[in-house]
């Protein structure tokens, strides 16, 4: 399970301990996801380099103190999703060099009575907890000074003594998944001079009571504050602003799936803005009455220090007039995956609005109009980049209005089948993937990068349209091939990506290939071995090695004596076919499958004969003047079925038995040495054979003409060969006196 580096990949095989037998060489091992539950000292004794241990998602309830004595080079053990009870300290003594450390979704309930991450030095990352994890206790992390994340999983967290993380000097991030606020707001006191980063999980803020414990928030250094599944309500939204409005070095607020009750009647007032904050993200915010949210009219000074703010998939139908008017330092606003519209977008970027914006990121919103939607932002005089992708705009009129500043295009994913002059001239960045182009032809003289992967096109973008390209996409495309000359006229071409193409392949492609790959454009999207028809890309100095194989360069011989060899393959079977009968068989298949369609019984109203008769034409003269005369004039005549007398013209043979034994009670087989040679009998018992004895009936009579062995009759007719040798049949007698007999007996066969 070792590959060339060291790594060994034993996860998921089922293993209930550790394997033996690792070398010393191992540098990680992956044992998760098996059924390991108890690790000795003696399993991991000889891997004395590892560096990585994965022993997740087992069933491990206890580890012998020196299981991990040798691991003092190790730097990330994970034995979180086990049956851990307790932690000791002995089983990390010797782990100086550890740097990541995952402990949760155990069964502990505590971390003990003393810190058992004394020893680990060099940690940066610990994550515990678990459903039944309740109690933090003063000492818990001794040890640790320096933490660049950690995060603790207590839901059920109810003890939690003051003091307990305040050993540690410094974290970047901290995760607090805590849902008692009392609780929390004790392990924000500890961290009010330590953490940069401080992330609260599944909290709710439901009343204002539940809020003041946050207030020590107030005092905390941190410069970035998250709220990830937190319940938000509008009595508590002004109390929580007011708190991080008082931090003193806050620079980003984000908000990841959250839920508000309420409507943005925030009547109590937000007091004073922060100074610091400049960085707002909002996603994914669930706001059940989205349709009733006010104009946030209460929050519109709180916005003119903000340089960056996100608000995406919240269902945003509106930026209010006055709010883009407030955000005056705003940079950067992205609103996609919202429901913006033509009109709503008039109104949300409206005169004075946005005046500082340079980059604006309205994808996936419910935009039609591309004409409407360059006027609406035309006004933005400093905005350089636009993302309009995965918008439904169809066609594009010939004319547009755009920002004069405007340098970076996205229309991406928008259903655009041409393009026109509606698309600046001045622009430097062209992003037209995912839509439905067949041809490139306009004349972007300042264009630098040009994207058009997952189009329609046969064939390169002209170069004189396109003087100052330096990097192109055209992967994904119809282009079968382009030439050298057409390459060459891209003067500052760095880089093309032409992977995923049509390309037909030849020598002098190849030729083109190996000598442009030393000049300074870079060709990417050719493969490793051969120059067409892979995804994989590579750049276009490894394929000067590269040789093409006989179907590459000589495509039309090979193709030629592809042909040929399928056209004497299918000529061998046809002459096989016909020396065995291939043909007889698949006529006789085909009837066969057309009888199993049909009903298993004729209807009575459609029974015509007493007896279908079957015989050779060489015995038909013992048949019409003997049988059918003794027969037919029988008191009461019985009716028969020949083939001469009551077949009907011009029908196949095979339907003319099918219908014909289908509408005959009984069937009378004329058996003789001529019968089995015949080929219109073989018909009548091939059909007798499918049809009537795979039915277990008694329908068949047979008639010996003359002695006749079972073994005479055709191989493949097998259960015909059973029923002559195990029942009973009739033969006609040479002596005249038992000939009457012979005559009652079938008589009496037919009336059964």
């Amino acid at each position: 399970s070792c590959d060339a580096t060291e790594l060994c990949n034993c996860s998921s095989m089922g293993l209930d301990f550790i394997p033996s037998g690792l070398s010393g060489k191992i540098t990680t091992l992956n044992l998760a996801h098996n059924r390991i539950k108890h690790i000795r000292s003696q399993d991991l004794q000889q891997t004395v380099n590892l560096r990585a241990l994965l022993l997740q998602s087992n069933e491990i309830s206890s580890i012998d103190e020196g299981s991990f004595l040798s691991l003092g080079k190790l730097e990330l053990l994970d034995l979180s999703k086990n049956s851990l009870a307790h932690l000791s300290p002995a089983w990390f003594g010797h782990l100086f060099s550890l740097r990541h450390l995952r402990l949760e979704g155990n069964s502990y309930r505590d971390l003990g009575e003393s810190s058992p991450f004394s020893s680990l030095r060099n940690l940066s990352f610990l994550h515990l907890g678990n459903p039944q994890f309740s109690t933090i206790r003063r000492g818990n992390f001794e040890g640790i000074e320096l933490l660049d994340k950690l995060w603790i999983d207590g839901g059920n967290l109810s003890q939690y003594e003051p003091g307990s993380l305040k050993s540690i000097k410094k974290m970047n991030h901290v995760i607090v998944n805590v849902r008692n606020i009392t609780v929390f707001s004790a392990i924000v006191r500890d961290l009010l001079r330590s953490v940069t980063w401080l992330e609260a999980r599944n909290i709710s803020f439901s009343v204002p009571a539940e809020t003041e414990p946050l207030r020590v928030l107030s005092s905390s250094l941190a410069e970035k504050v998250s709220f990830k599944q937190a319940l938000l309500t509008d009595a508590t939204v002004p109390k929580i602003v007011s708190v991080l409005a008082d931090m003193p070095k806050l620079e980003e607020l984000e908000m990841i799936d959250c839920r508000l009750l309420g409507t943005g009647q925030w009547k109590m007032g937000i007091p004073r803005k922060s100074q610091t904050l400049r960085v707002v993200t909002i996603e994914k915010l669930s706001i059940e009455e989205f349709y009733l949210f006010t104009d946030l009219q209460v929050v519109e000074d709180l916005l003119s220090l903000l340089t960056r703010v996100t608000v995406e998939n919240t269902k945003v139908f509106l930026v209010p007039c006055r709010i883009s008017q407030h955000l005056l330092s705003l940079e950067y606003l992205d609103l996609s995956a919202n429901l913006l519209g033509d009109q709503s977008l008039k109104h949300s970027a409206c005169q004075g609005g946005l005046p500082s914006l340079k980059t604006l990121n309205l994808s996936q919103n419910s935009l039609r109009d591309l004409e409407k939607t360059g006027k609406s932002l035309s006004h933005l005089r400093n905005l350089i980049l636009l993302d309009v992708s995965q918008n439904n705009f169809g066609e594009m009129p010939d004319v547009c209005e755009w920002p004069k500043a405007l340098k970076y295009l996205n229309l991406s994913g928008a259903q655009i089948p041409k393009l026109t002059t509606c698309i600046p001239p001045a622009l430097e960045v062209l992003d037209v993937s995912a839509n439905k182009l067949t041809e490139f032809g306009l004349q972007l003289p300042f264009l630098k990068e040009l994207y058009l992967a997952k189009n329609q096109l046969k064939a390169l973008p002209g170069a004189a349209a396109v003087p100052n390209l330096v990097a192109m996409s055209v992967s994904r495309n119809k282009l079968n091939s382009f030439s050298r000359e057409e390459f060459e006229s891209f003067k500052k071409m760095e880089l093309l990506d032409a992977s995923d193409n049509n390309f037909i392949c030849s020598c002098e492609f190849l030729s083109f290939v190996q000598q442009q790959a030393g000049i300074a454009p870079v060709l990417v999207g050719w493969p490793e071995r051969y120059v067409c028809d892979s995804p994989l890309a590579v750049r276009g100095a490894e394929v000067v090695a590269v040789h093409l194989s006989l179907m590459e360069c000589h495509r039309s011989l090979v193709v030629s004596l592809v042909c040929a060899l399928v056209f004497l393959v299918v000529l061998v079977l046809v002459v096989v076919g016909y020396k065995y009968h291939a043909v007889w068989y698949l006529r006789m298949t085909w009837a066969w499958l057309r009888a199993k369609r049909k009903p298993r019984r004729a209807p009575a109203k459609d029974i015509c004969y007493d007896a279908f008769v079957s015989y050779s034409e060489n015995d038909s003269d013992w048949v019409e003047n003997i049988m059918v005369q003794e027969l037919e004039q029988a008191c009461p005549p019985f009716r028969l079925c020949l083939h001469k007398r009551d077949f009907v013209p011009g029908k196949w043979i095979v339907d003319n038995i099918i219908d014909s034994i289908e509408k005959s009670h009984k069937t009378l087989f004329v058996l003789s040495e001529h019968f089995v040679q015949s080929e219109w009998c073989k018909y009548e018992l091939d059909f007798s054979h499918f049809r009537l004895f795979d039915e277990n009936n008694d329908a068949a009579i047979l008639v010996l003409l003359e002695p006749i062995q079972s073994k005479a009759v055709p191989k493949r007719f097998c259960k015909l060969r059973k029923i002559m040798n195990t029942k009973t049949y009739l033969e006609w007698p040479l002596e005249e006196e038992k000939r009457e007999l012979f005559w009652e007996n079938l008589k009496g066969a037919l009336k059964s």
